[in-house]
């Protein structure tokens, strides 16, 4: 029985030894994968026109509170809501009896503080004369002359209470500092308001109108040379709300004085023309800034990009046509291709079709062109 089990446990070890000899054999004959068959195209240059786009904000060039200059009550409403109001025109009457009784009061006091200066002229000449002839005290002459004096300053202050008093009679009427549109106002006829405090409306201009955004410090240079050869009607500068795009083209208007040191961006501000008054203050836009430098940019189909994590890569067909994948920096889209600004060079072949199948270092056939894929590929 020991025989028999020698002979069995030999004969199974043959058989596991032949069976491992002829899996090494199989392996050997398969030989490396097989190479993949892919479609390349070589990166081009060009001169690319695209936009740069911004995120931007309709403001008015001119735009003031309006608050009430005095306390009182609303007696009066003389404009309509969103009405066109022209510099100087009246807008809001403030209850006046109390402020026309103060002037009256005032007028009167000077009346007053004249008469008694009068008074004082009179005696003070006439001291003068009595000291010529030694008939007089010379402290009564200089008594007369003080007394003159005071009532020169007292006719001084009751004046420039009357002109007080007349300017806070103005204030009870309120006009439009400068021709634009006014808003809904905010209060109603008989509305208590206090001098300084209560906002009575909001006027605006509205024709041109500005759209604020602010860029990285490192391209203020280009629209710094912008402001310098702006043109009327230039199409530089557009903005759009959505995919609709505002049919008039803007300029620089200003570009403010420093950059903001916690964000390292600067405020642009453009002017629009807004005869038709489509567009509104306070807006979210799309600044849309035509980039048709003279440098050539690296152009590539879209669809040979793959997406990991948030970075871009495309497959580079190197030596022995083996691909090793290659990280990008994007640019802007240009229809079916997009812009590369950095990690590839003119004339480098990428794979454009056939990603989805390669790895890091495999071995590729280039096929002929076929359909398009409409993105990039995930991986």
């Amino acid at each position: 029985m020991f025989l028999t089990s020698i002979k069995t446990w030999s004969v199974i070890s043959g058989a596991l030894l032949l069976a491992a000899c002829g899996g090494k054999q199989t392996a050997q004959q398969a030989g490396p994968p097989p190479a993949v068959p892919v479609t390349v195209e070589e990166a081009r240059s060009a001169n690319a026109v695209f936009y740069d786009e911004y995120p931007g904000t309709v403001v008015a060039l001119n735009q003031t509170e309006i608050r009430a200059q005095v306390t009182g009550y609303i007696t009066g409403i003389h404009f309509k809501d969103g009405d066109k109001v022209i510099k100087g025109q009246r807008l809001y009457s403030i209850d006046q009896q109390l402020y026309s009784a103060n002037y009256e009061q005032a007028v009167a006091n000077l009346q007053v503080q004249e008469t008694n200066l009068m008074k004082a002229q009179k005696d003070a000449d006439r001291y003068h004369e009595l000291d010529k002839k030694d008939a007089i005290a010379k402290q009564q002459v200089d008594y007369a002359d003080a007394a003159l004096e005071a009532a020169k300053k007292q006719v001084a202050a009751a004046r420039a209470n009357v002109n007080a008093v007349k300017a806070n009679v103005g204030f009870a009427t309120i006009t439009a500092p400068f021709t634009g549109t006014i808003g809904i106002s905010q209060v109603r006829s008989g509305t208590s308001v206090i001098a300084g405090q209560t906002v009575l409306n909001t006027i605006s201009t509205d024709d041109p109108v500005a759209v604020d955004f602010s860029v990285d410090q490192k391209a203020y240079y280009q629209f710094a040379k912008l402001e310098k050869t702006r043109k009327p009607g230039d199409s530089t500068f557009s903005i759009a709300f959505g995919g609709d795009v505002y049919p008039f083209h803007g300029s620089v208007y200003t570009i403010d004085r420093a950059v903001d040191p916690q964000t390292a961006t600067i405020k642009i501000r453009l002017s629009f023309p807004n005869k038709e008054k489509i567009l509104k203050a306070g807006m979210n836009t799309t600044v849309r800034v035509l980039n048709s430098g003279s440098e050539k940019s690296v152009i590539i189909p879209y669809k040979a990009v793959t997406e990991q994590l948030g970075e871009y890569f495309v497959y580079v067909v190197g030596d022995s046509s083996k691909v090793s994948q290659r990280k990008l920096v994007l640019g802007n889209a240009l229809g079916a291709d997009i812009i590369v600004k950095d990690g590839l060079k003119e004339g480098e072949k990428i794979v454009v079709q056939g990603v989805q199948n390669l790895r890091e270092g495999a071995q590729v056939a280039v096929a002929p062109p076929a359909g398009a894929n409409p993105g990039p590929a995930k991986q």
